[in-house]
């Protein structure tokens, strides 16, 4: 406890817990005592009306281990009741359908109402006796007989009648009878007859369970019954059907049994659902005025049955899922008027307009559960009249993705026919763009009714206002240059939209972000549908590249317009390029360009948002220079050059030292390339240009840190200067290469153990070992030649013998060997 009670004042709490304890107790005591006496007595010999012993409540094992039951008594009795109803059931069925014709018809009626009369009356003496689950069987029989009763009067009485006509009829009657018996059979019965009655109680009421659901469940067949007798049309059929949904909907409203509600509330959804289908078709295939406005009154009766339903079912849940039903019922009544009355373009924008209206219902005296519904309604036709234009603004993007293909083919006649020529125009595509702006106007009404939904609201105001936009130019079809000037002015919009984002009040983050990639999109396809003509390409991308720099220097919409700029002028750069008429390696020169300003404008923003994006659009612009220039093998190697200058350059800036590597790699690369445009095949060509700075930079590192490895200092450079020589001159015949890097590995050799080093030492003297082998070779091939066969064996067992003779001295002085190499660097 956060505030603690004083001891006297707990010690009485304590007190008065405990005495409500004990009373409760000594009550659950009694009960027990009561319930065992009751059960003890039902279980004995004779009913609990002998005399004798009372057996035990469980019986227990006796010496000869008899094990317990695995059934309890309660599931005993229903077992046995219900089997003994279904045979009943089925013998009565036989007795009807078999044995009716052996009798007169005195002896039939006597007979079957006889045996009907038993099986209803019969529930009654069994509920005031207390069993109640043995007259729930017998009345479960008598319900089946009266059905057998129904036909049999058929098959005597009403030969004449037709099918429906009587069925319709015999289960109004029936359901009628059903729910009068239900109603009144029952019984009151002393606490000691009623196993769930206990003392204290005057008496426990009893009544049957299954008639009244079995009643509600037949009353949702006449209506529908008596139609489909007489005939009737698809509209008075859905009537019917709506009109016995309403019945089943007040059923369910006003009972308090739970069984009768479940199957009221199954039996209006699933007419009620039929009924509202059918009257959507009937609205929907109309196909003048006067149908679709008997269909349209159809769902307004359904809308009106959902509404009332909504104003009194207790659970919120369900009240809302009522109002929504209506609300839709609504909408689809006035759209398919609207469909048939005005023209196909229009009928979205109808029922969009429909949908809105809905709204209005938050300034009407409805109750919440309702108005919640309502709006819910509104919202669902306004997202499936987005939907519908979806295909226009996907056509609209993806369109110009098709003019990659045929660059610079001509300018078309309109902006349509520049966007949608391998894609197909969709149909009633006109009102798209009104359809949009309406919902996106909404949406940004929806902003100032709630902080919930403000963030979810303004970004679906402003893509849809995008979308807008962006569709409006095909839908108008404008002329070609129109069409451009106006995606031109959507990227300026999207940009200022974040603009205006970035400097209003906080929470608007999101719509800052939505804005700039919504004009990067923009920009990409502007500059696709660009793609039809020559000069729109250069000026669209210009345009681009400048406004996009412009809106790089804003705090907000810096690091993804800067690196669009840049991407914008890597396109521009190629753009000139073919425009002149250059190759494309020479067009590599323009786009290196890109690269170089990146690392200016990296450095000049260092630290900030945008220098991370920067560098990696210039990054890929130097991808794509090298990738335009890998076919001239000087020009690749230019290009690689000025590369390894920009990344040098921006090695220079404190935190971008690794940059120094990668310029390394690319000054290798450009001499490596430049030699092989001189075909040049000599490997020491390629070697020592990276050898020497490599060891330099070792031999530089080495001073400045003197417990750096000589692996770590010198290997690198000498692999690279000894390897490719020593592969070289392993399959050279002349004796000048193998010379040359013997005498350098000699050398190096030496300089290792002057030093002290391992590096060099173990590189050199491997490379002088197999330099030395490979000269010796022929000679030792030819002394081989001239041995005997045995002479090798007898030779390597003469070693053996020699090395295990002093092998303990080996051993020392291997060891001292490998202590004085281990103290090499």
């Amino acid at each position: 406890m956060t505030n603690p009670l004083p001891p006297a004042e707990e010690l009485r709490l304590l007190d008065a817990e405990l005495w409500q304890l004990d009373a409760r107790r000594a009550v659950l005591l009694q009960r027990r005592a009561w319930l065992v006496h009751t059960l003890r007595a039902a279980t004995g010999p004779h009913g609990g009306r002998g005399h004798g012993s009372v057996p035990p409540l469980w019986p227990s094992r006796g010496a000869a281990g008899t094990p317990p039951p695995d059934a309890t008594a309660p599931g005993v009795q229903n077992v046995l009741l219900v089997l003994g109803g279904i045979l009943l059931t089925v013998a009565a069925v036989a007795f009807t359908l078999v044995s009716w014709g052996h009798l007169g018809i005195g002896g039939r009626s006597l007979v079957l109402g006889a045996v009907t009369v038993g099986a209803l009356t019969a529930p009654v003496a069994l509920l005031r006796r207390g069993l109640a689950s043995t007259a729930e069987a017998v009345a479960a029989l008598g319900v089946a007989l009266t059905l057998l009763d129904a036909y049999a009067l058929h098959e005597v009485v009403f030969t004449g009648t037709g099918a429906l006509t009587y069925t319709a009829a015999a289960s109004a009657v029936l359901a009628g009878g059903w729910a009068a018996y239900g109603a009144g059979v029952g019984a009151t019965v002393p606490a000691d007859a009623a196993v769930t009655g206990g003392p204290g109680r005057r008496g426990t009421r009893l009544a049957l369970r299954l008639p009244l659901p079995l009643a509600v469940a037949t009353a949702h067949l006449p209506l529908p019954l008596w139609a489909l007798a007489v005939g009737a049309g698809p509209y008075a059929l859905t009537a019917v059907l709506l009109v016995t949904a309403a019945a089943g909907a007040a059923v369910a409203l006003r009972t308090t049994l739970t069984p009768v509600r479940v199957v009221a509330v199954v039996g209006s959804l699933g007419t009620g659902a039929v009924g509202v289908l059918s009257a959507g078709w009937l609205c929907w295939t109309a196909s003048g005025p006067g149908a679709s406005a008997r269909a349209a009154a159809l769902l307004v009766l359904a809308a009106t049955i959902a509404l009332a339903a909504a104003r009194t079912v207790p659970k919120p849940e369900a009240a809302v899922g009522a109002a929504l039903t209506a609300g839709l019922c609504l909408v689809a009544g006035a759209g398919g008027v609207l469909r048939v009355s005005l023209p196909g373009e229009w009928t979205a924008f109808g029922c969009l307009a429909c949908g809105v209206a809905l709204l209005a219902v938050v300034r009407t005296p409805l109750g919440e559960t309702s108005r919640r519904g309502l709006i819910g309604a509104s919202f669902a036709v306004q997202g499936l009249v987005v939907l519908s234009a979806v295909p226009l603004v996907a056509g609209t993007l993806l369109g110009p993705v098709f003019q990659v293909e045929r660059p610079w083919s001509g300018a078309p006649s309109n902006f349509r026919a520049a966007v949608f020529t391998d894609v197909p125009w969709p149909a009633h595509a006109g009102t798209v763009p009104l359809v949009l702006a309406v919902v996106a106007g909404v949406l940004a009404v929806a902003c100032g009714r709630g902080e919930k939904w403000r963030p979810h609201c303004a970004v679906g105001a402003l893509v849809l206002g995008w979308a807008s936009l962006l569709v409006l130019p095909p839908a108008l079809g404008l002329p070609y240059t129109a069409g451009l000037v106006a995606q031109g002015g959507v990227v300026v919009a999207a940009l200022g939209c974040a603009e205006w984002a970035r400097r209003a009040a906080a929470g608007t983050s999101h719509v800052a972000v939505g804005a700039v990639v919504l004009a990067l999109v923009t920009s990409v396809d502007l500059a696709l549908v660009s793609l039809a003509s020559e000069s729109a390409t250069i000026g669209a991308l210009v345009a681009l590249t400048l406004l996009f720099a412009g809106a790089g220097t804003r705090p907000g919409t810096g690091p993804f317009a800067a690196p669009a700029s840049l991407v914008h002028a890597a396109a521009l750069a190629c753009a000139i390029g073919a425009s002149a008429g250059r190759p494309p390696h020479h067009t590599a020169l323009l786009v290196v360009v890109v690269p170089a300003v990146a690392a200016l404008l990296a450095a000049r923003t260092s630290g900030s948002p945008v220098t991370v994006p920067v560098e990696g659009a210039g990054a890929a612009a130097g991808l794509l220079a090298l990738a335009l220039a890998a076919t001239d093998l000087p020009m690749f190697a230019l290009v690689l050059s000025v590369g390894g200058v920009v990344m040098a350059g921006t090695a220079i800036r404190p935190d971008r030292r690794a940059a120094g590597h990668v310029a390394v790699v690319l000054f290798v690369l450009a001499a490596w390339v430049r030699l092989a445009a001189w075909d040049v095949t000599t490997p020491e060509a390629y070697a020592l240009p990276v050898t020497v700075p490599a060891l330099v930079v070792g031999h530089l590192s080495r001073r400045r840190d003197p417990a750096l490895s000589s692996w770590t200092a010198y290997g690198a450079g000498l692999a690279l200067a000894l390897v490719p020589s020593l592969l070289a001159a392993w399959g050279d015949p002349h004796w000048f290469r193998p010379l040359l890097l013997g005498t350098a590995a000699l050398a190096v050799t030496l300089v290792g153990a002057r030093s002290r080093l391992q590096a060099p030492l173990v590189l050199g003297g491997s490379v002088l070992a197999l330099v030395a082998l490979h000269e010796l070779a022929p000679y030792v091939a030819q002394i081989v030649g001239v041995l005997p066969r045995w002479a090798p064996p007898a030779l390597a067992g003469a070693v053996l013998l020699a090395m295990g003779a002093t092998y303990e001295q080996r051993l020392r002085d291997a060891r001292r060997v490998r202590e004085v190499f281990a103290r090499f660097h």
